[in-house]
């Protein structure tokens, strides 16, 4: 187990206050104010610094945070690994964000599952904001992520490079010849809601253009990818999406790719676990079984 100070040390960095953090975990202030002094004499430096009544991380903080973190979830598997021992069973932990989940994981996740019987899986799904805090707090094992992530804290893995495309209906005029983002920009958007990575990628690109989504003639949000695609085969509007998302109904004509002069977007998804980790070659050997599967999937497709 972590040392108690430590353990209240990481408390106080979710709720950057001690009289929160005293309340919670059921302790004085003071005794909080305590394991506090105490680890920064240990360390011989400052962990939290104040600007007026906000108190924020030192460089020396944060860096304690991450090494802490990841030596909390290190305890934590392993218990799991010596209960697992006596049972010869295995529970894999995934967080997977809501596109990977909905249409790249589950061939590669049924392979790996069948030619390892006795293994469990708990998949949680969220986007990448949630997930890095389910890494945080030891919930999940690993990740597969299409957003951005601190680099320097999670050690990454190449999962997969995907196309990110315009999609119209099939019969709209869109469907023939090449076109630029400003002959789009008269139509109805169709897009996730702000802050999912599915939007994060098009929000770059038009920011690259001088561009917002509100540039377009008007815009509709949804939270599901299937509601989306269904909208634009209705004739609602246009959107952009992977091309794994659409991919049947690329294939059935029921949709059709928008040809673009002026965008050739791919955007990577990446495997991910705390840098530093004990249990980096696990990881890296349940990296290259999942990346085997998944590649093994994909030729079987063509």
């Amino acid at each position: 187990m972590l040392d108690f100070r430590m353990e209240t040390f990481l408390e106080v960095c979710k709720d950057m206050n001690f009289t929160k953090t005293a309340r919670r975990l059921n302790m004085t202030q003071p005794a909080v104010s305590q394991h506090i002094h105490w680890l920064e004499e240990a360390y011989g430096t400052r962990l939290f610094s104040y600007q007026g009544k906000k108190m924020s991380l030192t460089p020396a903080g944060e860096m304690l945070k991450n090494s802490a973190a990841t030596m909390s979830h290190d305890i934590l598997l392993l218990r799991e690994k010596m209960q697992e021992s006596t049972r010869k069973k295995r529970e894999l932990k995934i967080g997977l964000t809501l596109t990977i989940a909905e249409f790249e994981a589950a061939k590669s996740m049924a392979r790996y599952l069948n030619e390892n019987e006795t293994y469990s899986m708990l998949l949680s799904v969220g986007n990448t904001r949630e997930l890095l805090k389910e890494l945080e707090e030891g919930k999940i094992d690993f990740a597969l992520v299409e957003g951005n992530f601190p680099r320097d804290i999670y050690h990454h893995q190449l999962y997969a490079t995907e196309p990110y495309i315009a999609v119209c209906a099939a019969d709209d005029p869109l469907s023939r010849g090449r076109h630029t983002i400003d002959e789009l920009l008269g139509r109805r958007l169709v897009t996730r809601e702000a802050g999912s990575g599915t939007r994060n990628i098009l929000e770059r690109y038009l920011e690259m253009k001088s561009l917002e989504v509100t540039d377009f003639s008007a815009l509709v949000e949804a939270g599901s990818i299937g509601l989306i695609k269904q909208l634009v085969e209705y004739g609602c509007g246009i959107t952009f999406l992977y091309r794994m998302a659409v991919k049947r109904e690329l294939e059935e004509g029921r949709l059709c790719e928008i040809k673009m002069d002026d965008m050739n977007i791919t955007h990577d998804f990446t495997f991910i676990w705390r840098e530093g980790s004990i249990f980096h070659e696990d990881y890296q050997k349940i990296y290259q079984m999942l990346k085997k599967s998944r590649d093994k999937s994909t030729e079987e497709r063509k």
